[in-house]
């Protein structure tokens, strides 16, 4: 079974790096599966992407050395069960309410005794069929990460329980979603989001698991790595493109080129 580059590295507490890729081109995913990123974050919540979509899209980062984390939507819990069979090493759960809910995403995760998933084989986790059974099963728990999203500011209410669900590895703070129920929306600055952080961070060390965050810029993610996050998550191709096509422009209307932008700019 594949290897999580993740779990080894935060098992030796070393700072992860998972970048966003929205584009359904497999290009995308083996170019920066062969560049060596910690992990990529394939979004199932938000895009359009079928499961089948994303099983090309696993298969296409398995030429190289990243892993691969997968959103379902809030509640897809039988999803779950697929998207690792399909070569996903991580889950990240959104909107995590309460400790009763982190412990279903676990159960639906994890082979007993951790969770109850369904066994299966023949696909590309373990892969197709050629593992002992018992193997099989240690190393698909051992080798897969759960990460749990606290996206409001009832779910701090119940940080500390959600970190002692035993399965849990990353408690995650979405900022986005979390300023607007917090009804800051865009403040990332605010009091409410550096309260939610620390009560994450508190709630992580008390319970010997990792926390992270969304990193707006190198800068903003070394605070978070001093803080003790170990998993930032940061830029996504859709950016990265938008970048360069603007640094394109910017370049070339210095040499006289016009553009018809109809983005405002």
């Amino acid at each position: 079974m594949r290897k999580s580059r993740v779990k080894a590295k935060l098992s030796r507490n070393e700072p992860v790096l998972v970048t966003t890729l929205h584009l359904s081109d497999p290009s995308m995913y083996e170019l920066a599966s062969l560049m060596g990123f910690d992990g990529l974050w394939l979004d199932l919540e938000h895009h359009h992407h079928s499961v089948e979509t994303a099983n090309t899209l696993l298969r296409a980062a398995r030429v190289g050395t990243s892993d691969v984390m997968v959103r379902p939507a809030k509640g897809e819990f039988m999803r779950m069960g697929r998207i690792l069979e399909a070569g996903a090493q991580g889950i990240m759960y959104p909107r995590c309410d309460n400790a009763e809910e982190a412990a279903e995403v676990v159960r639906w995760s994890k082979f007993a005794p951790l969770g109850t998933r369904g066994i299966d084989g023949g696909n590309p986790d373990m892969p197709y069929c050629t593992m002992p059974l018992t193997d099989y099963l240690r190393e698909a728990n051992e080798q897969t990460f759960t990460v749990i999203q606290l996206e409001s500011p009832e779910s701090i209410d119940h940080v500390d329980a959600i970190a002692a669900v035993e399965g849990v590895d990353v408690l995650f703070l979405g900022p986005g979603d979390f300023s607007i129920l917090a009804g800051i929306p865009g403040q990332f600055d605010h009091p409410s989001i550096r309260d939610a952080r620390d009560a994450i961070a508190k709630a992580a060390k008390s319970h010997g698991k990792h926390w992270g965050s969304v990193g707006f810029s190198p800068e903003h993610s070394s605070e978070l790595v001093e803080q003790g996050a170990r998993f930032i998550c940061h830029a996504a191709d859709l950016l990265i493109l938008k970048q360069g096509f603007e640094r394109l422009q910017s370049d070339f209307s210095k040499l006289g080129f016009t553009f018809n932008n109809q983005l405002g700019k």
